[in-house]
C-alpha cells in the first residue's frame, strides 16, 4: 500500500495526518494525490460547492506594507481609490449577485481596520443587505477587535475573512506593519463574538513547501472550515511583480495537500485562479470545492455564468 493510500484511509476512518506525513506529500505521484484528496472530498463533503463573491468596499491608500497587494500605499500599482463605498451601491451589488443564485457576499475593506464610524456605516448596510435580499453577509474589515465584531453579527454578517496569508514563520517576509499574532488574535475575536471565520492564504510568494504546511496545520488547530487559497497574481508596482506564477500542478498538489490536513473544509480556489487556462477545472477534482466567483479586488476574475456551467458539468450542487 502506498504512503498516500495509507494516509487516505486513515484520515477516511476519522484522523489526522502530522506534519511530516503532509510534507511527504510533496513527493507523491501527484495523479494519485489528486485522486486520493477528490475522494476525501467527496466522503466528507459530497457534492457540495459554496460560491461567494467579494466587493472592494473601499480600494487603496493602504497602511500596510503587504508585499503582494496592489493596495498599499507603500507601492505604485495605479489601481482605482476610492474612499468606503455608500450603502446603496453595496446593497445593490448583493441583489445583483443573490440574483445570480450566490450563497455569499463579502465585503472587503483596504486598511488595516475600519474605525468605529466605518463599522457602523457598514453595519447600516449589513442590515439592509438581510432585509432587501437573501444572501448570506462576509465582511473583511480588518484586525477589528471583539466588540466590533458583535456590532456586526448583530448587523446581520455571519462569516469573518481574515487570511493568514503564510506561515508564521514566513510572515514577516511578507509584511512587517502587522503580525502574524495580530491576525490570530482578530481571528479568535471574531469566532468568540460567534462569526464563523474564512481564513487561508497566497501561494507563490517564495514560501516552501513547509510554510503551506505550517499555515494549514494553523488553520487546523485554529478549525477554520472555509480556506482561500490563492495564487499570486504578480502586479507591476509591487515587491513581487517578477516573481513566478505557479502552474496549475503547482495548484493542484497544494489544494490536494490541504484536502489531507484539512479533510471537511470547503476549500476555496480564489485570487489567480483566472490565469489557470482551465479556470480551476483540474483543482476541482482535486479536492477544491469552493470559489470566489465575479472579479477579485483589482483584478478581473470568473463571471458567475461561466463559473456555475463549469460546476454544473462536474456534478457540483452550489449550495451551503
Amino acid at each position: 500500500m502506498s504512503q498516500v493510500e495509507k494516509l487516505k484511509n486513515r484520515i477516511l476512518s476519522g484522523g489526522q495526518i502530522t506534519k511530516e506525513e503532509a510534507l511527504s506529500l510533496y513527493d507523491a505521484p501527484l495523479t494519485e494525490l489528486c485522486e486520493a484528496a477528490n475522494e476525501i472530498r467527496i466522503h466528507f463533503c459530497g457534492n457540495r460547492f459554496d460560491m461567494c463573491t467579494i466587493i472592494n468596499g473601499k480600494s487603496g491608500r493602504c497602511s500596510e506594507n503587504c508585499k503582494y497587494c496592489a493596495q498599499s500605499s507603500f507601492y505604485h500599482s495605479h489601481i482605482e481609490e476610492y474612499p468606503l463605498l455608500g450603502a446603496d451601491e453595496i446593497v445593490k451589488q448583493a441583489r445583483e449577485n443573490d440574483d445570480q443564485g450566490v450563497l455569499r457576499y463579502s465585503i472587503v475593506t483596504s486598511g488595516k481596520r475600519l474605525n468605529n464610524e466605518e463599522v457602523d456605516k457598514m453595519c447600516d448596510a449589513i442590515r439592509r443587505i438581510r432585509r432587501e435580499t437573501g444572501i448570506s453577509v462576509c465582511i473583511s474589515f480588518g484586525l477589528l477587535d471583539e466588540t466590533q465584531f458583535i456590532k456586526a453579527k448583530e448587523a446581520g454578517a455571519s462569516r469573518v475573512h481574515n487570511n493568514l496569508e503564510t506561515s508564521r514563520k514566513n510572515f514577516p517576509n511578507i509584511c512587517t506593519t502587522h503580525t502574524f499574532e495580530e491576525k490570530t488574535d482578530a481571528i479568535k475575536a471574531a469566532q468568540r463574538a460567534g462569526l464563523s471565520v474564512c481564513s487561508g492564504g497566497i501561494m507563490g510568494m517564495g514560501e516552501t513547501p513547509e510554510d503551506r504546511v505550517d499555515m494549514a496545520l494553523t488553520l487546523r488547530e485554529l478549525e477554520i472550515h472555509s480556506v482561500p487559497v490563492n495564487m499570486l497574481n504578480p502586479i507591476p508596482g509591487t515587491p513581487f511583480e517578477t516573481l513566478p506564477r505557479l502552474s496549475i500542478d503547482d495548484m493542484r498538489r497544494i489544494v490536494a495537500v490541504f484536502r489531507f490536513v484539512l479533510p471537511d473544509a470547503f476549500i476555496r480556489l480564489a485570487g489567480g485562479r483566472g490565469l489557470m487556462a482551465d479556470k480551476g477545472r483540474a483543482c476541482f477534482l482535486s479536492g477544491a470545492n469552493a470559489a470566489i466567483s465575479g472579479d477579485m479586488l483589482t483584478t478581473s476574475g470568473i463571471s458567475v455564468a461561466a463559473d456555475r456551467k463549469l460546476l454544473k458539468e462536474l456534478g457540483y450542487e452550489i449550495r451551503m
